[in-house]
């Protein structure tokens, strides 16, 4: 009797082996065929009914019979030629060199294409104070004057003072006529020349181009302040001394209608009356050319 409980079976034929070796018993029942099958599971059976065997035998051997009716049928289940352990070994040598190039593969596919990397935007300088601010608009230049160019034989001076008769006219809004006799008028008495007086030391302290010492006369029209034509800081000046004249001009009834040398003379009471006339064709010319 052997130590995992195999019983020899002592009413097995004589044709089988009635003992247990190192072959299991479903083994044995599996590779029978035939008769020989059917006297096997007919000798199990009796066993089970047989009195005169103890209990745990005829159950073990009972017990062993099930499994090998199980394996029997097992066995017939599965085709009679199976792969032979030769074949096996090849599979899993083919396997086994599948599977490390399919691992191969995926590491390789994870290595050589990585997760693309969003590019960086690069710094970019900040601008300066400087150039965040407006450039300021530069103020226009104002315009300079137009200097018009001296006309009937009159030098820069002159035609300055000239031009400055005629503003002065037109501002008070004189008609053309009175400019003509102005600027005629201050021909005779100054030549169109800024005089100061040499019996008036005060005239020298304003701008002036000659000095003259006819009285206390003063200015483009030789106005004088003890006549009560203004100060002498007021004739010195071309603009008011023009205002001066054309104020008492325009004050003489019909004096468009009169000769210039007349309606000068109303205004000036000249010791030379009839001077102005010699002027009148070339106070025209003026005129003109500062109006166009």
């Amino acid at each position: 009797m052997r130590d995992d409980d195999t019983i020899d079976d002592q009413y097995a034929p004589e044709d089988t082996t009635g003992r247990s070796d190192d072959t299991p018993s479903s083994v044995q029942v599996g590779v029978l065929r035939g008769a020989a099958a059917t006297r096997l599971l007919r000798t199990r059976l009796g066993a089970l009914v047989n009195p005169r065997r103890p209990a745990r035998v005829v159950l073990a051997t009972g017990v062993v019979s099930c499994l090998g009716l199980a394996t029997f049928a097992g066995v017939q289940a599965f085709p009679t030629d199976p792969v032979t352990p030769v074949g096996a070994e090849a599979a899993l040598a083919e396997r086994a060199q599948e599977e490390p190039a399919s691992r191969g593969h995926d590491r390789t596919l994870a290595t050589t294409s990585p997760a693309p990397v969003p590019p960086t935007a690069s710094p970019t300088a900040s601008a300066s104070p400087t150039a965040t601010k407006k450039a300021k608009p530069k103020p226009k230049p104002k315009p300079k004057p137009k200097r018009i160019a001296p006309v009937a034989g009159l030098d820069r001076m002159q035609m300055d003072n000239a031009v400055k008769i005629v503003k002065a006219g037109r501002e008070m809004g004189a008609p053309r006529q009175a400019l003509v006799v102005a600027v005629a008028t201050a021909m005779q008495e100054s030549k169109l020349y800024n005089y100061a007086s040499g019996v008036l030391p005060e005239s020298q302290n304003y701008p002036h181009q000659a000095i003259g010492w006819d009285h206390d006369s003063v200015g483009l029209f030789q106005q004088r302040p003890s006549s009560g034509w203004g100060t002498v800081a007021d004739l010195m000046d071309p603009a008011y001394a023009t205002r001066a004249f054309l104020a008492v001009l325009l004050e003489i009834p019909g004096w468009q209608n009169l000769p210039l040398t007349v309606a000068a003379q109303a205004v000036q009471v000249s010791a030379f009356p009839d001077a102005y006339a010699q002027h009148e064709w070339l106070a025209v010319e003026v005129v003109e050319a500062v109006l166009g």
